[in-house]
Order: structure tokens, then sequence, then C-alpha cells
């Protein structure tokens, strides 16, 4: 009979101990996607709001907003998890120098006394590049006169 009660007390151990290893899996796992994710997907809906014409006369990045929350938005539901709320907090977007904060809470499908885990990300983006002046923009610009149709003229 001992041999039995150990044979059961071995078994309900190792249940126990694989599902505490699912679990912390289950939960490191989604941190490393869930930051991996949000790091990529903010790199490539900043690309994407990028004003080109700004960035073609001044040579100074510039990202518009709106184009951003919207691009970055499309992309990371294009690629999360069914099974888990996301709620997405935009911290601060600076148009010029180009610059977002954004934080990411998720919920894990492990529960410990009725409360869910949380996973929180947070990530600061800037984005960069070889900066040039224009010195036709700079003058035009200084002089009050900003006409935009000899821009090409001289790079």
């Amino acid at each position: 009979m001992s041999k039995a009660m150990l044979v059961v007390g071995i078994i309900l151990l190792a249940i126990i101990t694989f599902g505490a290893v699912n679990i912390i899996q289950n939960y490191q796992t989604g941190n490393e996607l869930d930051y991996y994710l949000l790091k990529e997907t903010a790199e490539a809906a900043m690309t994407d709001a990028v004003d080109v014409g700004y960035y073609r006369l001044s040579g100074l990045l510039r990202i518009d907003k709106e184009k951003f929350v919207e691009s970055f938005i499309r992309r990371f539901a294009q690629n999360v998890s069914n099974r888990r709320t996301y709620d997405i907090g935009f911290y601060d977007i600076n148009e010029t120098p180009p610059k977002v904060s954004i934080l990411v809470k998720s919920q894990t499908a492990a529960a410990v006394q009725g409360e869910a885990m949380d996973i929180t990300n947070k990530v600061d983006v800037i984005l960069e590049s070889n900066y040039y002046e224009n010195k036709l923009v700079t003058d035009m610009t200084r002089s009050g006169e900003l006409d935009y149709s000899n821009v090409d003229n001289n790079k």
C-alpha cells in the first residue's frame, strides 16, 4: 500500500510541475512575442507615416500622427493572437523629430485566484536619418517667399 501511495504522490507532483511549467512558459513566450511585435510594428508604422513632401523640401523627417496611429493599429491587429485581449496606449507622439512611446497590455490564459496575469510592454521609438540642409529652402523661408517650384534645383 505504501508503494502505491508513493507512486500516486509522484504522479500528482509531476502533474502540478507540468502545470506550473506550462503557465510560466505561456507567460514568458507571450511577453517575448508581444515585445518584438510591438517594436517591429512601431518601426514599420513610423516608416509608413513619414511625410515625404516635408522630407523632400527640408531634408528633415516628420511623421503624421493620425497616419501613424492608423497604420500601427492595422498592422498590430493583423499579427496578434485572438485568444488574448490587448490594451494599446499611445503616451507620446512627436511629429518632429519623429518619436513615439507606446504601452501594450495583454492578459495570459492563466489566472491565479481569478486574477489574470498581465503582460505589459513599453517601447520608445525614434526615427533617424542622415539629415541634410537644403540651402534653397532655408533661404526662401528666411526671406519670406517660400516658392516650392525651384526646390529641386539646388540639392
